[in-house]
């Protein structure tokens, strides 16, 4: 059954939130509450989806970037970027365009929502309703960001923060998948050591701010350092793309799976639903969007950038407002 539609919008008041010049003394890093371990695995034989009758793919212009970076910062809030404070989130809003009033699926879980957000598709149709890393249940069913890409010979990757994540796309469909259990800077070194520069989609997922925010509760000073220092392992990718000349040709998407308050999410609460949405990089029109945004927008918008075909049984539409487009269609939340 699809879940309600929320009947209120969040409202975000964000004082000065693009002037970026922010500076604030931090304390030292926080013991994570979970074995301080670094565990890098290929995937794992998964049962494969039930196969779909062949689709018939929805032609998109010419790209509009080389490659797509989506970064999942699992758990962010989006008023939490301003008082965490995340300063080189803030600047590539400044230079990017961005909704903080962006909708997640519900149940506002990982895997639920982390599945809608690379397949486009509601959880009805992706069919993940489990948020635990269960082989046995196999992974997403239809037609992922992962898959056509592949098949268009893009090489694809994926660098997660959860083992559950691999349950959302086909092995076939990744070139690289690696899981570190550790925090971010670990997980950004990993990544840099054997950065894939020849990639066309690269999923990154940052994991222990919803970790921080389950033990001592979200916006919690606890969960805003772990943010601050998330935000610093951004800077550092964002550095390394600069440097290798990569920046000027990838689009970078960064959100989040889901929000949520007190210890816990999973419900439809306005602070669980509601996420930041983000794009940074070539062709993007920097600027507050309008357009209403789910989560299940965000595979479509990297496939569009990407020129590459929409499956038609997707839920979400690219956010062509991000690239200065007439808006001509919108998704809704999933029911």
């Amino acid at each position: 059954m699809k879940s309600p539609r929320l009947a209120f919008v969040y409202i975000l008041i964000f004082p000065g939130i693009l002037a970026c010049q922010l500076a604030s003394p931090y304390p030292p890093p926080l013991s994570i509450p979970s074995a301080a371990l670094t565990a890098a695995d290929t995937f794992t034989p998964l049962p494969s989806a039930t196969p779909l009758p062949p689709p018939t793919l929805t032609a998109t212009p010419a790209p509009f970037a080389k490659r797509v970076i989506i970064l999942s910062i699992d758990g962010l809030r989006p008023d939490a970027i301003e008082l965490a404070p995340m300063p080189n989130l803030l600047n590539l809003m400044q230079s990017g365009a961005y909704s903080l009033t962006a909708q997640t699926i519900f149940p506002s879980s990982t895997l639920p929502s982390h599945s809608s957000m690379l397949t486009g598709l509601c959880p009805a149709t992706h069919g993940v309703n489990w948020n635990d890393y269960i082989p046995e249940n196999g992974i997403a069913q239809g037609t992922d960001l992962f898959d056509i890409a592949h098949a268009a010979g893009m090489k694809t990757a994926m660098y997660v923060g959860k083992k559950k994540l691999q349950q959302v796309t086909d092995a076939s469909s990744v070139d690289t998948f690696v899981y570190v259990n550790d925090r971010e800077s670990v997980l950004i070194d990993r990544l840099l050591a054997d950065f894939p520069l020849d990639f066309g989609v690269l999923f990154i997922h940052f994991p222990t701010p919803d970790g921080m925010g389950h033990e001592y509760g979200w916006l919690s000073p606890q969960q805003f350092s772990v943010l601050f220092r998330a935000d610093e392992a951004l800077a550092r990718l964002l550095a390394f793309l600069d440097a290798n000349g990569l920046r000027s040709e990838t689009l970078i998407i960064i959100s989040a799976d889901h929000g949520g308050h007190k210890t816990t999410h999973g419900t439809s609460q306005i602070e669980d639903m509601t996420i930041p949405w983000i794009a940074s990089g070539p062709n993007v029109r920097p600027g507050r969007l309008a357009t209403p945004i789910h989560t299940i927008d965000t595979a479509a918008t990297a496939a569009f950038a990407l020129g590459l075909p929409l499956p038609p049984e997707w839920d979400g539409v690219p956010v062509v407002e991000a690239f200065g487009l007439p808006v001509e269609m919108q998704s809704t939340s999933c029911r």
